[in-house]
């Protein structure tokens, strides 16, 4: 078998027919990885630009090594999340290779087997007729826009149960644009002749209809409604030339149109709570014992939830919330893990306090984090009074702390953000050992926030929005009508758990109740979901799209009333909980209603075999059945497109 890594490895002609086709680029990606196996059987990531090409030929997936792809651009943004994410890239485990580099891939999309996207939208594995394996990394964003080109190619059906893993059956037939409502065909040939009456309308209906009739109908409405006079014609034809079509080689084509509630839940009506006085010293007291232990950790958070803490108390219970002292701990074994943490803590302060310049110099990753954290912490809250003015000490604390939490968990480092989550805790601890070992506590919940893919970040903004599919599906329709169903305009919310939408008294209280884990452990979804609910006809005033979206929604900060907000929040749970087993299985895990059976489901994923340039037979897998096998295994988590105008402008807005 010729060696995949040259240009002409596959069964298709190289695509260029002499140096007079120079193609036409239908997509391009940088900051693309190949990973690629080594002699040695460790794998690294060779930088790159992924592109699809049309040639005289066919349309071909290329990939080429590219160094300066990786050469990002760097902004000041006060929340360029993404950018801080993109240094960490080079510094941490992804093992990127910018020294050497390997040949042009070219892959014909015809001769395309199977692909899988893995890892949130971050990775994709394209496996072709040859059963040669290919594993591409976004660096940068992920595989949406790609994987959305492929299924306008190709048509595909699902492997088996996974939701991950496509089969390619072959590519689609090009369609012919319609110019006149003519052409719709939605007249017979021959209107004499009553049995031509079958419009292909109808058989769309017949093979699809809930796709049919809500694709069609939803967009024609905002033809209809939002767009003038003169653009409607053309733009009806166009859209019914591309719902109307239909494929005889494929029944059941795949469609970028998200039915929105193919099946209806009714919902009981939402029951009504009211918020409670906070944990005072009397309560906090008749739960303790004679050594001081806490009898009763399930009442407290109970009472926490209600109505959150006395500022007076605050200090000692988020010791127990965060996890800095065990709720079964006696007050002297509470005394003596205290000892023990303030020993460890200033262990790894020395850590970095004591490099040399020399030191600091050869190791880039400390450095960049070093300068980042001096950055934020320049400009964390100095409008409050613990922070401001010049040469404050508590600013000098909030850096040290931040420091020593890159020693304590080099892995996450420090990513923009955190400063806020650990403002708060160090004006209430006024301690700096205290506000560490509780801020360790707080990453222990929200690390996933700051994941080199944000993966945690993407699967909690689809989250919200399943949530908002059930208990306003008006406003998910609108959503998803203006292409704003990624939520990337809660973005802000969920990454800092509401820390810039609260004066710091409501931060405090909403924090504390998010860290009793009741009613579910996701309750902090169903905060954001229902600010979305109750301020809806806001939202989707007619003409609302992503961009006037977000600027409302940060607008909303500091004026919303935080009691409201639990008062729904809680509401929509039990209104969700009261359904049972009638709810989607996506909505029972979100809420903590999932059997640990339905949890344990598609959890596991295989890993597609590296690119391998020494040896392309190991990256062969000859038996059929055992790759169907391998494709069954692939673990799902739904997918979220960030596109990158309106990642840019979300973040130019925080």
């Amino acid at each position: 078998m010729p060696n995949p890594t040259t240009e002409n490895s596959h069964s298709h002609s190289h695509p260029k027919n002499g140096d007079d086709d120079p193609g036409e680029m239908v997509f391009c990606h940088q900051a693309v990885a190949l990973k690629v196996l080594n002699s040695d059987n460790s794998t690294t990531l060779k930088p790159g630009i992924l592109s699809i090409v049309q040639y005289r030929t066919g349309r071909w997936i290329e990939w080429r090594s590219d160094e300066s792809s990786f050469k990002l651009e760097n902004t000041d943004a006060e929340w360029d999340i993404v950018d801080a994410v993109r240094r960490r890239t080079c510094s941490t485990s992804s093992n990127v290779d910018n020294c050497s580099l390997i040949p042009t891939i070219r892959i014909h999309i015809a001769n395309l087997r199977s692909y899988k996207v893995k890892e949130h939208g971050i990775q994709i594995s394209l496996i072709d007729q040859n059963n040669d394996r290919y594993s591409f990394v976004f660096q940068a964003d992920n595989s949406d826009g790609f994987v959305h080109l492929l299924r306008g190619f190709l048509n595909t059906r699902r492997a088996g149960r996974s939701k991950t893993t496509f089969i390619v059956v072959g590519e689609r037939k090009e369609v012919k644009a319609l110019k006149t409502f003519d052409d719709v065909n939605l007249y017979p040939v021959n209107r004499d002749q009553k049995e031509t009456y079958v419009w292909n309308f109808v058989r769309n209906l017949h093979s699809r209809p809930y796709e049919t009739t809500l694709q069609t109908f939803s967009k024609l409405s905002e033809i209809i409604l939002y767009k003038g006079p003169e653009e409607r014609p053309d733009e009806v034809v166009d859209l019914l030339t591309k719902s109307f079509h239909v494929d005889e080689g494929n029944k059941t084509p795949e469609s970028d149109f998200t039915i929105i509630e193919a099946k209806k839940i009714s919902l009981s009506p939402r029951p009504c709570f009211t918020r409670q006085k906070p944990l005072n010293i009397q309560q906090w007291t008749s739960f303790l014992d004679t050594e001081g232990r806490i009898s009763n950790a399930e009442a407290i958070k109970f009472i926490v939830f209600k109505g959150g803490i006395e500022p007076s108390l605050r200090q000692k219970v988020w010791k127990y919330l965060l996890k800095f002292y065990p709720w079964n701990y006696t007050s002297t074994e509470c005394d003596q893990l205290h000892k023990e943490k303030m020993n460890e803590y200033f262990i790894m302060k020395r850590q970095w306090q004591t490099m040399t310049p020399g030191q600091e110099e050869r190791f880039s990753g400390f450095k960049e984090r070093k300068s980042l954290i001096e950055k934020d912490v320049n400009r964390t809250d100095r409008t409050m009074p613990f922070y401001a003015g010049d040469n404050n000490p508590n600013l000098t604390i909030l850096s040290d702390i931040l420091m020593t939490y890159v020693m304590y968990n080099f892995d996450i480092g420090y990513v923009q953000g955190m400063s806020d989550l650990l403002s708060p805790i160090l004006c209430l601890m006024k301690n700096e050992v205290d506000a560490f070992w509780c801020f360790v506590g707080f990453m222990e919940r929200v690390g996933k926030n700051f994941d080199l893919d944000q993966a945690g970040m993407k699967k909690q903004l689809n989250e919200v929005y399943l949530i908002l599919k059930l208990i306003a599906p008006d406003l998910a329709t609108h959503l998803h009508t203006f292409e704003s169903n990624n939520m990337f305009f809660c973005f802000r919310w969920l990454l800092v758990l509401f820390k810039r939408e609260f004066v710091l008294e409501d931060i405090m209280v909403l924090w504390e109740v998010l860290w009793t884990d009741l009613p579910c452990p996701n309750f902090h979804l169903l905060v954001a979901a229902s600010i979305l609910e109750m301020e809806k006809h806001q939202l989707m005033k007619p003409g609302n799209g992503f961009t006037e979206i977000l600027k409302y929604v940060n607008e909303l900060s500091m004026r919303m009333k935080l009691d409201e907000i639990f008062v729904q929040a809680e509401g929509i749970f039990y209104q969700l909980k009261d359904a049972g087993d009638k709810l989607p299985l996506d909505i029972r895990r979100i809420i903590g209603l999932a059997s640990p059976e339905e949890n344990d489901t598609d959890n596991s994923d295989e890993e597609a075999a590296p690119f391998n340039p020494h040896d392309s037979s190991t990256t062969k897998n000859s038996d059929d059945d055992s790759l169907a096998d391998d494709m069954e295994r692939v673990s799902f988590t739904n997918e979220i497109g960030f596109e990158g105008i309106e990642r840019d402008m979300a973040l130019n807005y925080y």
